[in-house]
C-alpha cells in the first residue's frame, strides 16, 4: 500500500515544501485551517508518534519548534496550535504534526475546525515562500 506522505517526502507527489532536513519534511497542508498551516512529517514511514524511534523524537520536535517560530513570524500570528492525531482523525496514516498559525478571535474553537483555503495558487506559493524566508 502506497503512503501519500512517503510519496511527498520522496518527491513523487507534488506539495509546497517549506523545509527539509535529514529525516524530516515540512509542507503546506492542502486543506489548511488558516494560510500557513504546515505539516511536518518524518521522511521515513512511521504510523504514529508512538512508533517514532526514541532517538528521533528530540530532533523531530526541535524541528517543530523551528517551524512554529517561522510560521508565527511569517504569518504575523500571535501564536500557534500544535497538534498530532494518532489513528483517530489521522487522515493519512503517517505521523504528521500540524503547525497552525493562531490569532485571538480567529474563530478556531475547541475541535471545530472551519477550513479556510488559499485564495489562489499564487497565495499558496506566497505563503510557502514567507515560511521559507522565516526559516533562513
Amino acid at each position: 500500500m502506497s503512503c501519500l506522505f512517503c510519496e511527498i517526502a520522496a518527491g513523487r507527489v507534488a506539495a509546497e515544501i517549506v523545509w527539509r532536513a535529514e529525516g524530516a519534511v515540512a509542507f503546506l497542508d492542502h486543506r489548511p485551517l488558516f494560510p500557513g498551516h504546515v505539516l511536518l512529517i518524518p521522511e521515513r514511514h512511521v504510523d504514529t508518534l508512538a512508533d517514532l524511534p526514541a532517538l528521533h523524537v528530540g530532533p523531530f520536535f526541535q524541528a517543530v519548534q523551528k517551524l512554529e517560530r517561522a510560521v508565527e513570524s511569517a504569518m504575523g500570528a500571535e501564536g500557534t496550535f500544535i497538534a498530532v492525531n494518532n489513528h483517530v482523525s489521522q487522515s493519512v496514516p503517517h505521523l504528521h504534526v500540524h503547525i497552525v498559525p493562531r490569532s485571538k478571535g480567529d474563530g478556531l474553537k475547541g475541535f471545530f475546525w472551519p477550513r479556510r483555503g488559499y485564495e489562489s495558487e499564487e497565495h499558496l506559493r506566497g505563503t510557502a515562500q514567507k515560511i521559507r524566508d522565516a526559516l533562513r
